[in-house]
Formats: structure tokens, C-alpha cells, sequence
């Protein structure tokens, strides 16, 4: 069982966390609980890999990580959530299109449609509320 002050720390870590990729897949909630140290150098090398780089820029950095989570046929949410992040970079819709476009012959239909699928989400107004 960890101790008060290591939740403490998971639950600081997993909120970072959050905020930071607007979401968190359960099993890495659970991981943190167990060993918030190591979750805190996955997160380091999350942050040093999708974050602004010296000679490639952050917005580049999550389109590579959009065609990549796409063709492995990632969940939407995450998608939607590096989506964003790029869009948070400068990326425009157009841009993020293009990404998907480039994913067509080397990742094949399914990835292009699975990035659709988010590119939707991310740009569509949400539907409103069921008349009541």
C-alpha cells in the first residue's frame, strides 16, 4: 500500500498530467499510484519528445505523433487531445488535414479515416442538448 505522501504525489502528478494532454488512459493513472517516480520520468521524456525542440518544432512534433497514433489505431480521445495540442502550437485545421492526407498511401484508408474521425471532432461545433 503506498503511503500518504506518495498518493500525495501521484495524485499532483496525474493532474499535471491531465492538464498538460487534456487527457490520461486509466492504466497510466494506475501506474502512477504504483510508482509516481518512475510515471514522473515517462512523463519527462513525454514532455522532452512532444514539447519544442531545438531543431523541430512542437506543432511538427505532434503531427508526427498524430500519423503515427493514427495508423496504430489509438483511441479517439487521444487523437482529439494531440489534435489540439497542435492546434495549441499554430496548427491550423488545413494543416492538420494535410497531416492526414500524407498518412493516405504509407498508413493506408483506415488510418486516414481514423484521423477524420478526430479531425471532426476537433473542428465541429459539439451538437446541441436533446430538446427536453
Amino acid at each position: 500500500m503506498a503511503d500518504g505522501g506518495q498518493q500525495q504525489q501521484a495524485e499532483a502528478l496525474i493532474a499535471k498530467m491531465k492538464a498538460a494532454r487534456g487527457y490520461m488512459y486509466p492504466e497510466w493513472e494506475f501506474a502512477a499510484r504504483q510508482d509516481p517516480e518512475f510515471v514522473a520520468a515517462y512523463n519527462r521524456l513525454y514532455e522532452l519528445s512532444l514539447g519544442e525542440g531545438r531543431h523541430v518544432s512542437g506543432k511538427v512534433r505532434e503531427f508526427v505523433a498524430i500519423a503515427l497514433l493514427c495508423f496504430r489505431g489509438s483511441e479517439r480521445a487521444g487523437l482529439v487531445a494531440h489534435m489540439r495540442r497542435a492546434m495549441q502550437f499554430g496548427a491550423t485545421p488545413a494543416e492538420l488535414f494535410e497531416v492526414l492526407e500524407a498518412c493516405v498511401v504509407p498508413g493506408g484508408a483506415p488510418t486516414f479515416h481514423r484521423g477524420l474521425g478526430a479531425l471532426m471532432e476537433v473542428v465541429s461545433p459539439p451538437p446541441p442538448p436533446p430538446a427536453g
